[in-house]
């Protein structure tokens, strides 16, 4: 399928990219870009379900960035009547991200608790909707008081400043949502209830630390780590199909919602990355035609 483009979501994912941090995978495009809205311009003869001229947005390996991008079909969802399309351009990442790792893999059920780091992030922020729509008691981790205030208006039951306290003495979590890696490993083990699951989706303090098996053992309790970009597409596929069954539903009807912090004109892409760079942002950068 090719998407005329309207709008890209920006992610951590492209600052690496940018680097030199984090290549595509092999056969991926080489231009930036992990999500996009758009209008269907062509499709195949094996699509099923779009057509063009269709508003859709869609999960990609790469080329969020670009005019035009080609896409499996599998990877693409109609643009949710609750969003503008430009909106819908930042949610295909953060909603398959937390349906797949909190949902999926580490199975949060109605009634648990989830703690989520970095609560004011675009990942963040769709994790205390979802979560809280779906019936879970969720506690974020944050930097700042402003941030703070922000989860709790989207609705966190608790929000903790990192710079402050230490999360690991006042919380316990059947689930804990990380990106932090090696630097929070030991206190989300120390969090986790009997049975608790910790899920690992980014490495921002590090990528080694030391796991104590003992306490996985007393607990009962499971680590995952986990990727998207460079899964196969009937696996992105399986995601994106979950996504629109059950996301898609709370997005429509406003339970769920794109938190944007900005709209960036894509040929000033340098100025998102800076605005992401700098940490100060709640939610998702745009960047848009």
């Amino acid at each position: 399928m090719l998407i005329e483009v309207t709008a890209a979501g920006v992610n951590r994912a492209d600052l690496m990219q940018r680097q030199g941090l984090y290549p595509p995978p092999p056969g991926a495009s080489e231009i930036l870009g992990l999500e996009c809205s758009g209008v269907v311009a062509e499709v195949g003869e094996d699509v099923v379900g779009f057509a063009p001229g269709d508003e859709v947005c869609a999960l990609l390996a790469g080329g969020g960035y670009a005019e035009r991008v080609a896409v499996p079909w599998e990877q693409v969802l109609p643009a949710p009547s609750g969003t503008t399309l430009t909106e819908a351009g930042g949610l295909p990442e953060v909603t398959c991200t937390v349906w797949s790792n909190v949902f999926m893999t580490a199975r949060l059920r109605r009634g648990e608790t989830v703690l989520v780091h970095g609560g004011a992030s675009g990942i963040g922020t769709c994790a205390i909707q979802l979560a809280k729509a779906l019936g879970s008691h969720v506690i974020v981790t944050v930097g700042t008081a402003e941030k703070a205030a922000r989860c709790l208006e989207l609705g966190a039951d608790e929000a903790i400043n990192y710079r402050e306290e230490d999360f690991a003495e006042k919380v316990r979590a059947d689930v804990v949502l990380d990106i932090m890696g090696a630097k929070y490993l030991r206190q989300n083990v120390s969090v986790l209830k009997t049975g608790g699951r910790l899920v690992v989706i980014g490495l921002q303090g590090g990528a080694r630390g030391e796991l104590d098996l003992g306490q996985l053992l007393a607990k009962r309790a499971s680590v995952h780590a986990t990727g998207l970009r460079n899964r196969p597409v009937p696996e992105k596929g399986v995601i994106v199909r979950g996504v629109g069954e059950n996301v898609w539903p709370l997005v429509n009807a406003g339970a769920v919602r794109p938190i944007v912090h900005a709209v960036v004109p894509m040929a000033e892409a340098a100025e998102a990355h800076r605005i992401l760079e700098s940490g100060e942002h709640i939610g998702k950068v745009l960047l848009a035609r």
